[in-house]
């Protein structure tokens, strides 16, 4: 399992109204995705890129980061060989990824995802 990006999750309580800050001022203008709960959004000089999130809309807890990797699969066994607590199973969305969460030993939830293309 290899880790291809890592992504920060950033949480709002307003979707919408957050775009605006983090678009106009910061330049990230770029919509990757807008799911209505979560949308990523990318500066299209750099590729610099950050999740807005107002919560996950099936899992019982928010990560704060998504991490990217090229096999989920992988990914998911070594966490659960070195006894890591498992929050969200491993899942294939109807957006079309397959994650899974895994609390790191600090409490942090990471979302290890892989994008099926």
């Amino acid at each position: 399992m290899r880790v291809t990006q890592i992504i920060a999750d950033l949480h709002v309580t307003d979707l919408k109204a957050a775009k605006g800050f983090y678009t106009d001022y910061l330049g990230l203008t770029e919509e990757e995705f807008n799911l209505g709960w979560v949308a990523r959004y990318t500066s299209p000089e750099t590729g610099i890129n950050l999740q807005l999130m107002t919560g996950d809309a099936t899992a019982p807890e928010d990560p704060v980061i998504s991490v990217k990797v090229d096999d989920v699969e992988a990914a998911h066994i070594q966490a659960l060989q070195r006894g890591y607590e498992i929050v969200h199973p491993l899942t294939t969305e109807a957006w079309g990824v397959t994650r899974f969460f895994v609390r790191a030993p600090d409490g942090n939830v990471l979302n290890v995802v892989q994008h099926r293309d």
